[in-house]
């Protein structure tokens, strides 16, 4: 076996195993930092305003809470 078939192998073995490492998730797992903030701090960065939310309410049947 030549030496670039050697080199194509291992670089073939080496993707296949990033690949599987990627599809079972350690890369998220790894490589995303730890955080103390909950969906609750967020909510004000990332909500639709007031009026949206009594609407969309409203449309699905539910209460509005405005808090």
């Amino acid at each position: 076996m030549p030496w670039w078939e050697a080199l194509l192998f291992f670089a073939a073995v080496i993707v296949a195993i990033w690949g599987f490492l990627i599809m079972v998730g350690v890369e998220t797992r790894f490589w995303t930092r730890r955080t103390d903030r909950t969906a609750q701090d967020m909510y004000g960065e990332f909500a639709d305003s007031p009026r949206k939310q009594h609407r969309y309410a409203r449309r699905h049947g539910g209460e509005w809470q405005n808090e």
